[in-house]
């Protein structure tokens, strides 16, 4: 027996089990949520858990650590085993059976946007949730709210209720706080193992932080009626030494409200700055609500922030590195595609992300942009397509398009970030709808399955790919289809067809004195071609990280509380203060994240050292022409140009726009996979005619980048 197929075979029964674990411990976790609010959890479980947890090393944490905390991390860790022992296995050719095709059907929510069925399903158990908790919550506490209880408060039973509602809508708005950091991390290994990728799941992100803003705003209104009905205003400014602080609460509050407002469509994208500024004060936020709550409340939230903290530390090592940028194609549609030197170590998936900053036209501003490349076409070079449609995108697009341009731009990334595996392959014909820029994503699934189709002699899908363009210009982009060092003989064994739409005019217009060109930049000595952060065992060596971490902080924690604080207080909670031990805590957390992150970091530097040392330098390599144009002196040149070229492939159609329905419904292929990518209008459509269940060979892929 090939021993590889025996390496396989074992791999798939490992992964097969750490899913199964994973599966079980994610479902007592979920189990968890729903049993927290009732009156068996908090008068019987807690107390029990509480009084085997309590010790001089931990103090009251421990129980919420043990349930909350320890679980998530569990799984995560756990879950880069498994994506590190799927690294190589390929099942992107099973097929789906029908009956869960259709739970991958579209819906248009208003509100929510283009939803899959299962989304909407687990949206809907996530409200019913939060509905199952407050309700119990309230439940619970009513019943010992009486005329008696009250006055004896020197309430009205009313104000009574609202301090008690008050108080359980922060509770519920806690839930959603420690859901709301699991899709913001990009490098999530939890996200990984469900199929999910950070870029299509910024929408959790936005529905979270609206349901968090929502109910702590509620939490906060209703204690100031509550104050100023019963004369005790001056509680706003209660920061108490040994109890919950009301200014921290207040100030947490304030600061995401500040969030809140940036994110409304209209500021968000006119003031994209304003936006991306103020979202820096979640971290005034956390400490904050740490400094409200506790820390042992905040347990329950400190895994999902637990693994953002790890993840946002490795971007800022990755970010300190200037990276070997070696070329820029330019088109005349404002449009850059940037190639970078990359190690050949470094592998991703197709439609994967990666994030740029250009300290030149802005220090502080980081754009997240489609890598167009395949790693495993062009092993030693990474590409972006970037269109001048931002203020920051159209600096970048003058500057490297002037009559003199510059030779050499310094550019930091992070990234890239993408899915663990694809599916395209799974069905028989792939149909690719796309507008104006959304069609950079269909640029790195056609170079992927042109590797394919060239070097693993695998039948590929037919491609349709539908593109729609406002002008004549924007035709160049199909160039980027094929990589800058590529000829078009290498579509030979690709089945592609492209349809081509141009709306805003009736008939070609050539524009003078503009044609694509290439220019190249010169290297600087500290230039380095973009390396995995983590090196080749990335997925091990985050598992490592998340649990060596944490080990780190629950030693330093026992230490510190047994050592120090136990002496003092006795596990009294009454002498030591609160603030003083809790910036102790997020101190020794941070410094347990930085310390394992930096070591891990450092010692795969040396070797993303050694492999950059062995890329050949390209500054004196004779850089190669940029393809001839498909588009420009096509009247001239289109019979020279060889047989197997781009113009073969493409129907040209002026002044109209595609209709869809017909180009999907006479699709009779037995699995039609439909992605679509442009404006929220197009989108839509195209969900629409997925999901109207008259042709049920249409399987709607979601390919989201809504940032």
């Amino acid at each position: 027996m090939d021993p590889k197929l025996t390496q396989r075979s074992s791999n798939n029964g490992f992964r097969a089990a750490i899913m199964a674990l994973i599966l079980t411990v994610s479902a007592g976790y979920i189990f968890l949520w729903i049993i927290t609010a009732t009156y068996v959890y908090k008068q019987t479980w807690l107390p029990y858990l509480r009084a085997h947890t309590n010790s001089t090393y931990f103090g009251i944490q421990g129980a919420t650590m043990l349930i909350y905390t320890f679980p998530v991390l569990f799984i995560a860790a756990l879950g880069c085993v498994y994506l590190h022992l799927g690294k190589n296995c390929n099942d992107s050719k099973i097929r789906e059976k029908h009956k869960l095709a259709i739970w991958r059907r579209p819906v248009i929510i208003k509100g929510l946007g283009i939803v899959s069925r299962t989304e909407l399903m687990f949206f809907i158990m996530f409200i019913a949730l939060l509905v199952w908790s407050f309700s119990n919550y309230m439940h619970i506490s009513f019943i010992k709210i009486t005329p008696k209880s009250a006055a004896a408060s020197g309430e009205q039973v009313w104000q009574a209720k609202l301090d008690s509602a008050a108080l359980r809508l922060g509770l519920v708005g806690n839930i959603c706080l420690s859901f709301l950091f699991f899709p913001v991390t990009r490098g999530s290994s939890v996200l990984q193992i469900f199929g999910l990728t950070s870029e299509a799941s910024i929408k959790y992100h936005i529905w979270l932080g609206h349901m968090v803003m929502t109910l702590f705003s509620a939490h906060g209104f209703c204690y100031i009626v509550y104050w100023a009905t019963t004369h005790q205003l001056s509680e706003m400014l209660k920061w108490a030494k040994n109890d919950i602080s009301n200014v921290a609460g207040e100030l947490a509050l304030l600061c995401g409200l500040v969030m809140w407002a940036t994110t409304i469509p209209r500021i968000r994208r006119k003031f994209f700055e304003l936006f991306f500024y103020t979202h820096h004060l979640y971290i005034l936020f956390i400490i904050l609500f740490v400094f409200h709550v506790g820390f042992s409340y905040a347990c329950i939230m400190l895994p999902g922030f637990y693994l953002f903290m790890i993840d946002r530390y490795l971007r800022f090592l990755q970010s300190r590195k200037n990276i070997r940028l070696v070329s820029a194609r330019i088109l005349p549609c404002e449009t850059i595609e940037l190639n970078f030197s990359k190690s050949e170590g470094l592998n991703y998936s197709a439609t994967s992300i990666m994030f740029l900053n250009v300290p030149s036209i802005s220090k502080m501003q980081w754009h997240p942009f489609t890598v167009t490349s395949s790693s495993n076409l062009e092993a030693e070079k990474l590409s972006v397509v970037i269109k001048g449609e931002g203020s920051w995108s159209r600096k970048l697009y003058q500057t490297l398009s002037s009559p003199n341009p510059v030779e050499h731009l310094d550019v930091s990334v992070e990234g890239p970030y993408g899915p663990a595996s694809t599916h395209f392959l799974r069905h028989d014909l792939l149909v690719m709808v796309s507008g104006g820029s959304g069609i950079t994503p269909f640029i790195s699934i056609i170079r992927e399955l042109i590797h394919t189709s060239e070097s693993l002699k695998c039948n590929t899908p037919e491609i349709l790919l539908i593109s729609v363009f406002k002008n004549s210009s924007d035709l160049t982009m199909l160039d980027l289809l094929l990589p800058i060092s590529s000829t078009p003989s290498e579509f030979s064994k690709l089945k592609l067809q492209i349809q081509a739409y141009v709306t805003r005019e009736k008939q070609f217009i050539m524009e003078n004195n503009k044609s694509s060109r290439t220019i190249w930049f010169k290297p600087e000595p500290s230039d380095v071609p973009i390396t995995p952060i983590l090196g080749k065992h990335s997925w091990l060596w985050l598992g490592a990280i998340i649990s060596s971490s944490f080990i780190i902080f629950l030693i330093s924690l026992g230490v510190l509380t047994r050592f120090y604080i136990y002496p003092i207080d006795k596990n009294t909670y009454k002498i030591y203060s609160y603030p003083k031990k809790y910036v102790l805590y997020m101190l020794f957390m941070s410094v347990s994240i930085v310390i394992t992150a930096t070591a891990a970091f450092v010692w795969n530097k040396r070797h993303n050292a050694m492999e950059a040392k062995q890329i050949q330098n390209m500054e004196g390599a004779t850089p190669m022409a940029s393809p001839n144009s498909w588009f420009y002196n096509a009247d001239r040149e289109l019979e020279s140009l060889p047989q197997q070229s781009l113009v073969q492939y493409t129907n040209l159609y002026f002044g109209e726009r595609p209709d869809l329905k017909r180009y999907l419904f006479e699709r009779k292929e037995s699995s039609v996979g439909v992605l679509v990518c442009g404006p929220k209008k197009m989108r839509h459509e195209v969900a629409n005619i997925c999901s109207s269940g008259l042709a049920a060979n249409l399987h709607f892929e979601s390919i989201s980048f809504s940032w």
